[in-house]
């Protein structure tokens, strides 16, 4: 899969340097492009916003150095998305649909947005990390994009995939690790008494009981 990011701010992608996403680009499953937006302004300033027509607070990103950018990157197969507050709510089945792309290119907004010609012209899909508005797209870009890549084969086993929150519609049981004791927390003795069977039936119980405390919406899905 390659992924080309088109923003004002390559540097606040960092993060995709590290850990899980830094093993996928390594071992080439997945290539990661950062494109300057900047860099195709054909303003001798190198200016990418403007104040809006009809007025209102802030400036808005220009089309010419959106389009150009987008141009530079686009194949026939690309498939465009827009990080936006107006989009639909992003999921783990929209991860796992965008997964499939062999090419996916991703408009980073700031400020007030882009200018709403970029949308006509390429009609991105719009996607929402929420109901908030945040300063600009570089977050929910490097969200989309880390929930994304977890799906793309060899990214991640297989079995940590099927058990996670939001796999069975509900979200994951708790979980322990060494010592058995900690501060007079004892691991519940379930896990420890070897019986796979049991095992299984206590974390479908603790996720079906945390899922009715923290996300009873879930269950009303199912």
């Amino acid at each position: 899969m390659i992924i080309d990011i088109l923003t004002l701010f390559p540097e606040a992608f960092s993060a995709l340097d590290t850990s899980i996403i830094a093993r996928a680009k390594g071992s080439g499953k997945v290539q990661i492009n950062l494109i300057n937006i900047r860099d195709f302004s054909t303003d001798k300033h190198k200016k990418c916003d403007d104040t809006p027509f009809g007025g209102g607070a802030g400036m808005l990103m220009t089309a010419q150095p959106i389009y150009d950018a987008i141009m530079s990157v686009k194949r026939e197969n690309s498939k465009i998305i827009f990080p936006s507050p107006s989009g639909k709510t992003f999921s783990v089945s929209k991860a796992k649909e965008l997964s499939t792309y062999e090419h996916i290119i991703v408009i980073c907004g700031h400020y007030e947005g882009i200018d709403q010609r970029i949308l006509d012209l390429f009609q991105p899909e719009e996607i929402s990390i929420g109901d908030y508005v945040l300063t600009g797209g570089e977050l929910p870009a490097m969200v989309i994009i880390d929930s994304t890549l977890r799906f793309v084969e060899g990214v991640i086993k297989k079995e940590s995939l099927d058990e996670e929150s939001f796999s069975t519609g509900m979200l994951e049981y708790p979980q322990y690790t060494r010592p058995q004791n900690f501060k007079g927390l004892e691991v519940p003795f379930v896990l420890t008494n070897g019986n796979h069977a049991e095992i299984k039936k206590w974390q479908k119980q603790k996720a079906l009981e945390k899922t009715i405390v923290n996300r009873p919406d879930l269950l009303d899905k199912k």
